[in-house]
């Protein structure tokens, strides 16, 4: 994630995530607003009611949130990927998905009732202004922003604003008597959607994508070119826990690696248009051999990657079978600030297969089925994976594949369940590495001035006596005992992570955290001998 936001507790990426997160602004209605818009029966017996309750009803009633629960019973009664934004969420659901917003470019957290600077984002305009990781941000503008009053969403408004526009911001500093002051002129902060790129191997580079957003393949583009002319022949794309995003930047990234005129999709709207997408005479990496990542969590956008390439037979999907939605949204003002995502068509794998799960029994059950698939067994073994033989379809190469559900994988690699350890899951939900690491960083910056980045990754580890403070901070937190005996390894291996995230960025976190990963490990054994 990018600046100015919660960053470094971890969150639990839920299977309801995908709700949020979803397509859109590929189809545009053909009908005119009056056509749309205009009078009718049922619209008018909605109006009334609301005129009644408002001026009618006995007690006094917000008639706004009246609306806002009817528009979600209507939403709740189509499809599960069918949503409403209301107004004070709609700012920030745009800034995630167009890339970037206005603010000063720091990672941060609240800490002890106060912010916390984790990094600042290196160019941005705290960057530059002097602000170092460690800093204590207590005033803005004059106004005191610590203590329990303030929420983080509270503190974000204070520090974003127009661009450039300034903050005046009070530090405090370890070391310096006196509290600093800092003029920040606030620009457009990105939030990024490639987490990492480097080279696994001479050969074999990686890149992990966060999401589909407007400025992911610009991105995504710098990161490949940057990766080939390293020598990368071979690429591991890694969409694991990626909800999706826009469907024209899928297409743009999949034409990377399609040769011309191969067919990515295609969509069918409710009065049965079809609308065919083909790759171009564009694309870096026709050549390259490609490995796409996916999990349970990876949805939307990143399963037409999948699809698009499965039944193309290029490249290998190695993962576990996918979330399944295979429907398009496209976003619709409702007037008062507020909008709707809603779907407007479904589409199609090149070979015909719509991947989209049932939601025939509601929108729980819908959201419930990754415990379903957990239950099942089906995240341990792909024996149990359900599939239906009328969903069966064949690539040009002849490779079977299936509709119905979700992208399956051609190379299965299961749950690590000592990762998914629900003592390891709950530390790491309640940002518990995070605090320690911090903790144990803030004690001295200085040791880590001189280390650089290639030095930490192949030579720091972790001793026992750091597990051993962490097993005793954890004890005070919870103020109970938590065992994680059986994992101390991959303690190690997080807390190091957390450290590498907090001197160097997202790309050392996920380069630690990939060093002793299944399906990044399955990638070397595809490659074994290069």
């Amino acid at each position: 994630m990018a600046a100015d936001h919660k960053k470094y507790i971890p969150l639990c990426i839920g299977i309801a995530a995908a709700i949020g997160i979803l397509i859109g602004g590929k189809l545009n209605f053909t009908d005119s607003s009056d056509k749309l818009f205009g009078n009718n029966s049922k619209k008018d017996k909605l109006n009334r009611l609301i005129d009644y309750i408002d001026h009618e009803y006995v007690d006094e009633v917000n008639t706004d949130s009246i609306v806002d629960v009817t528009v979600n019973g209507i939403l709740d009664n189509l499809d599960p990927h069918s949503t409403y934004i209301p107004k004070e969420d709609l700012q920030r659901v745009t800034e995630n998905m167009k890339g970037d917003f206005v603010g000063i470019g720091i990672n941060f957290y609240t800490y002890k009732d106060t912010i916390v600077v984790i990094r600042p984002t290196e160019g941005g305009p705290s960057f530059k202004a002097g602000i170092k990781s460690g800093d204590r941000i207590v005033m803005a503008n004059g106004d005191s922003i610590f203590g329990r009053q303030w929420s983080n969403d509270d503190i974000v408004k204070k520090l974003k604003g127009e661009r450039n526009t300034k903050v005046n911001l009070k530090v405090r500093r370890k070391g310096e008597k006196e509290l600093l002051s800092f003029d920040i002129k606030r620009s457009d902060i990105p939030i990024k959607s490639v987490e990492a790129a480097y080279m696994v191997t001479d050969h074999l580079g990686y890149i992990k994508l966060n999401r589909f957003a407007e400025s992911s393949y610009k991105e995504f583009k710098k990161a490949l070119t940057k990766l080939q002319n390293q020598g990368a022949t071979k690429l591991a794309l890694d969409l694991r826990d990626n909800l999706g995003g826009y469907i024209g930047v899928a297409e743009q990234i999949i034409d990377e690696f399609l040769e011309d005129d191969k067919l990515i999709l295609f969509t069918k709207n409710k009065k049965g248009k079809i609308e065919k997408s083909y790759a171009t005479q564009r694309g870096d990496f026709e050549e390259g051999d490609i490995y796409v990542l996916m999990n349970e969590n990876s949805a939307s956008a990143s399963e037409i990657v999948a699809g698009a390439l499965q039944d193309n037979d290029k490249g290998t999907i190695v993962g576990r079978r996918s979330y399944g939605k295979g429907l398009v949204q496209r976003e619709m003002a409702l007037g008062d600030g507020s909008a709707v995502r809603l779907t407007v068509s479904r589409y199609y794998t090149p070979t015909g297969r719509s991947i989209q799960r049932p939601y025939d029994n509601g929108n729980k059950r819908y959201y419930e089925d990754y415990y379903k698939r957990l239950r099942s067994g089906e995240l341990s073994n792909d024996e149990n994976i359900k599939v239906a033989d009328s969903l069966r379809f064949v690539t040009p190469q002849g490779k079977v594949v299936y509709g119905g559900g979700g992208i399956i994988p051609d190379i299965f690699v299961p749950l690590d369940t000592s990762v998914q350890n629900e003592t390891l899951s709950y530390i790491e939900e309640r940002g518990y590495i995070s605090y320690f690491v911090f903790e144990e960083l803030d004690k001295d910056r200085d040791v880590y001035q001189d280390v650089s980045k290639e030095d930490f990754m192949k030579h720091f580890e972790v001793s026992d006596d750091v597990v051993i403070r962490f097993q005793d901070y954890l004890n005070f937190r919870e103020r109970t005992r938590v065992s994680f005996v059986a994992y101390h390894d991959q303690i190690k291996l997080m807390i190091k992570a957390a450290l590498g995230q907090q001197l160097f960025g997202d790309e050392a976190y996920h380069q630690i955290l990939n060093s002793s990963d299944d399906m990044i490990e399955e990638v070397l054994l595809l490659n074994k001998g290069e």
